[in-house]
């Protein structure tokens, strides 16, 4: 009877550790300042809900363990409130990653989506369905979810986020029809429609392939190989331009320097003089808004 009981238990443990183990640890905030005269629990509500969805859903098949969960944070902020369940506002989301062999966390995305609106009603459940939107509000966050996970998977393997990536645009295909905003092509050209789309798109391959080069074979390689690792960051950025040249509006390349540039300032001020004219000239060619500040790495001893 004991040995059964210890068979039972050897079993169900090993179905247990089986499990694959959530993929974020993240981090969730909602405000609403500017909103008056409503009931304020209801902010509190949807801000712990969204904290369980995001961290509770099982978002890939795959084991994480807990040191391996990918850090990131929503910031909600709620600047209307259309009816008694009905809000807009903004969201801003980050992702990080940490570097090989030091206690650092690359900011992988750090995004504003200005065109948020759903429905929320207090004590609602989020449930994510991969065959239909039945809440703009799980639309978006799962939408998001697979765009960290497929920048994650990117930087660790070479375009190891396409799954991901094609799963945030099932979402965009099926949020066509949503009378929401930031879903379509025609809503401006830094929504989540371009996004995906630029991410999935062969114009934008070596972009992806950027991305692989600049985390693997740059940054992590930093603490042990510090000369190596920032010279494969500055030769990747040729294949940036190319596709800069080709789109020079793409929001996948805004999105990059949005979340790198004082990474970017930082890594190349030690850089020698040769190395480091040649990668002012390209990031003041492929950032042009921002090139005043690369040109100040000329000046930096």
């Amino acid at each position: 009877m004991k040995i059964e009981k210890l068979i039972i238990s050897i079993v169900l443990y090993s179905m247990f550790m089986a499990l694959p183990a959530q993929e974020f640890r993240c981090m969730v905030q909602v405000s609403a300042p500017s909103i008056q005269g409503t009931n304020r629990a209801i902010f509190e509500d949807m801000q712990k809900t969204i904290l369980e969805f995001m961290n509770n859903q099982q978002w890939t098949d795959n084991i994480f363990k807990t040191e391996e969960r990918i850090d990131c944070s929503i910031l909600i902020n709620i600047r209307e409130q259309l009816g008694s369940d009905e809000f807009k506002g903004t969201m801003q989301i980050q992702a990080r990653r940490p570097v090989y062999n030091s206690g650092y966390n690359t900011l992988m995305l750090n995004l504003q989506d200005d065109n948020v609106s759903f429905r929320y009603i207090e004590y609602q459940s989020l449930i994510y369905n991969p065959n239909s939107i039945e809440s703009n509000l799980v639309a978006i966050l799962s939408y998001y979810a697979f765009i960290i996970l497929g920048y994650d998977y990117d930087s660790f393997s070479l375009r190891g986020g396409t799954p991901y990536f094609q799963k945030a645009q099932n979402i965009v295909n099926l949020a066509q029809s949503s009378r929401e905003g930031g879903w379509s092509s025609f809503d401006g050209t830094k929504n989540r429609y371009w996004l995906v789309e630029n991410l999935l798109n062969e114009n934008h391959s070596q972009f992806r392939q950027f991305m692989y080069q600049y985390h693997r074979r740059g940054l992590d390689m930093m603490s042990e190989k510090p000369d190596e690792g920032r010279a494969a960051m500055a030769t990747g950025f040729e294949q940036v331009q190319r596709v800069y040249r080709q789109r020079p509006t793409s929001y996948v390349l805004i999105a990059f320097f949005d979340a790198k540039r004082e990474e970017l300032l930082n890594v190349f001020k030690q850089s020698p003089s040769i190395e480091k004219g040649k990668v002012v000239t390209l990031l003041s060619e492929i950032d042009p808004a921002h090139s005043s500040k690369y040109q100040q790495l000329l000046s930096d001893k």
